[in-house]
């Protein structure tokens, strides 16, 4: 028997990846349904299928590969397909991101290019803060103002644990600049702990969709522990040292508040010890001192506002304060917006770590 020779049919030839023409067409998904997306974790996606109507289920979901790195995030309304029933082990894909009315953003500090989206289509910012323990932060109250006024929402100031100070001195700053204050307080009980001014609080937020920051430890979640029972979000404690509370919520959740007469959702997002607004254009961010927006008309073209801006209006205003309260009212809000000023332009030190008082 003679030995064979090897032609080409003994080689192998793998085809290339690129051997096969792709194509940039995608599928157009005319059968997807909507979806409301409630929370992330670790790529996947709570959605309310058919949010607030007759077919509404909780369901599961993925993103589709095509949305790339587009990123979803709690408040999103997004088309999905797939098995959309909601039934144990089922999983669906989401195709599209609905446009969205508004977007809050952070960043991590004053000079980070990198922006994260916190939420979506939220109508408010609820900016939770503590009278005491931790004491309240006027400056990164200011700066969670002017998040929510760069990003088209109302902004509502929250005070809680009344039972341990005054708020008077933090109402009296914020109530006559536009931004609504509701104040509560706890109260031991038998039952567990007692939320004087809930229902003041659920009055603001009926009918939106709102988004709760804060620092740990303020009481964001005891707060929505009250608005939703049965949630039971994870409550933390303050350290007796630092004076800073430890992070307990490790995710955004979009809850829906019972009890109102439209339909209101609440996102209880996780404490934050920096609201950085590096996204924010530095133009803009008079605008979120209503105050100081109104008194800096008066200032001459091309002002500044910085703290060496010759001829400004605000240190006339601060100079013709009938009293000494009220100037020191006036320089503390003044001195506030400049530090935002200084950090956004790189001109002077972030101060949105720094604890202070008016």
């Amino acid at each position: 028997m003679g030995t064979r020779r090897y032609d080409e049919r003994d080689v192998r030839i793998r085809p290339g990846r690129g051997s096969r023409p792709r194509t940039k067409q995608r599928p157009e998904h005319a059968d997807a349904e909507t979806a409301l997306v409630t929370a992330v974790d670790r790529g996947r996606y709570a959605i309310l299928v058919d949010p607030d109507g007759p077919d509404e289920r909780v369901a599961i979901a993925m993103k589709a590969r095509e949305l790339g790195r587009d990123r979803v995030v709690p408040g999103d309304r997004v088309d999905i397909v797939g098995d959309t029933s909601g039934d144990e082990g089922s999983l669906s894909r989401i195709v599209r991101i609905g446009e969205r009315r508004t977007v809050l953003r952070r960043t991590a500090d004053d000079t980070d290019p990198i922006e994260r989206i916190i939420v979506a289509n939220a109508d408010q910012l609820v900016i939770v803060t503590a009278l005491a323990d931790p004491e309240p932060r006027t400056r990164m109250i200011d700066r969670c103002v002017a998040a929510a006024y760069d990003a088209r929402m109302d902004a509502l100031l929250a005070l809680t644990k009344a039972d341990l100070a005054d708020p008077a001195e933090l109402v009296g700053m914020y109530a006559p600049i536009g931004v609504e204050v509701v104040v509560t307080s706890a109260q031991s009980s038998v039952g567990g702990k007692i939320i004087h001014g809930l229902d003041d609080v659920r009055a603001a937020l009926e009918g939106k969709t709102s988004v709760l920051v804060g620092h740990s430890g303020v009481g964001k979640s005891t707060l929505v522990n009250a608005l939703v029972p049965g949630t039971y979000r994870a409550v933390g404690i303050v350290n007796d040292v630092t004076g800073r509370g430890r992070h307990t919520s490790s995710s955004a959740v979009a809850l829906r508040v019972p009890g109102t007469s439209k339909p209101t959702w609440v996102i209880d997002t996780p404490g934050v010890r920096s609201f950085g607004l590096a996204h924010v254009d530095p133009q803009h961010l008079l605008g979120a001192f209503a105050d100081l927006a109104a008194v800096a008309e008066e200032c001459p073209r091309g002002c500044t506002h910085a703290d060496d801006a010759p001829d400004c209006a605000l240190d006339e205003w601060v100079e013709a304060s009938p009293d000494d309260v009220t100037r020191a009212a006036r320089a503390a809000r003044i001195e506030s917006f400049r530090r935002l000023l200084a950090s956004r332009l790189g001109s002077g030190e972030p101060d949105n770590r720094e604890p202070a008082r008016p």
